[in-house]
């Protein structure tokens, strides 16, 4: 079925949308159910095998801390992947989070080129 542009705005999409925006999954959960509950292992587990505190380990987890450097390399390592990988996850989260925090103000801000022009 084809929709043509301009009957966009005839059609009803409330079925499938509440117009609000997905929460993005923090690196947390893309930890726990990519990585923990696939191969069966606890945060405890896991947390003693890459040698840091449990609650460190929790709390990346309950979204209560973020993922650091130390912590990025010592998970890649474990899960044999490149560095950086948890660390990439953690920056494209707090940027989306930021991203919808700052929207109209963004909106509102000028490009430095605006500022040449005006000169």
């Amino acid at each position: 079925m084809t929709i043509n542009r301009n009957d966009l705005h005839n059609i009803d999409f409330s079925d499938v949308t509440t117009g609000n925006a997905i929460e993005s999954a923090t690196p947390g959960q893309i930890l726990k159910t990519e990585f923990l509950d696939p191969i069966g292992i606890t945060q405890y587990r896991l947390a003693k095998s890459i040698d840091v505190p449990p609650q460190r380990i929790g709390a990346i987890i309950s979204r209560g801390r973020a993922i650091t450097a130390d912590t990025d390399l010592r998970l890649c390592h474990f899960f044999k992947l490149s560095d950086g990988f948890f660390l990439r996850l953690q920056a494209q989260h707090d940027l989306e989070v930021a991203r919808a925090g700052l929207g109209s103000v963004l909106a509102r801000m000028p490009h430095y080129d605006d500022m040449l022009q005006a000169a």
